[in-house]
């Protein structure tokens, strides 16, 4: 009798914590071990497959990518060195990516009406993690430094 009120009980506990990390917006920390064993090749053909419409096949973002739209968005950045990618830690970018740009933001208390969406019911974590780390190997060192500072930053406010 014992054994199934404890095990009810840890899954309880479990969920309980992982609603915790949900509500308050930090659904990716427990993403910083997958971004240690990522695949930078799976990463550039799901880049490919998933990204690059929208930011282009080499990185290049959208023509005029600074300039709000008619529609009020901005259009999809460059994720080479010359846009803002690496101006985010690890967990922004994965969150962004994850959950969409409005909600990622939305949890972090702003407002912005992003035009990025969530693929979360398209890409699994791992996935995100690919992507993410095949753009990062594409930067110059001085950015992938002043990013990896950032992601640190992050995991240990």
């Amino acid at each position: 009798m014992k054994w199934p009120v404890l095990l009810l009980a840890t899954a309880a506990l479990v969920t309980g914590i992982g609603a915790a990390y949900w509500w308050r917006g930090t659904t990716s920390a427990s993403q910083a071990p997958l971004f240690a064993t990522a695949d930078t090749v799976a990463g550039a053909v799901l880049y490919q497959a998933n990204c690059a419409a929208c930011h282009g096949a080499n990185l290049e973002g959208a023509v005029d990518w600074k300039t709000p739209g008619t529609d009020g968005r901005l259009p999809p950045p460059p994720h080479d060195e010359s846009g803002h990618t690496w101006h985010h830690g690890d967990m922004l970018l994965f969150d962004y990516t994850k959950l969409g740009g409005a909600e990622a933001l939305a949890r972090q208390g702003m407002a912005f009406d992003s035009g990025m969406p969530g693929f979360a019911d398209t890409l699994t974590d791992a996935q995100i993690v690919d992507i993410l780390a095949f753009i990062k190997s594409t930067w110059p060192d001085r950015e992938r430094q002043s990013q990896a500072a950032r992601s640190e930053a992050e995991r240990n406010p």
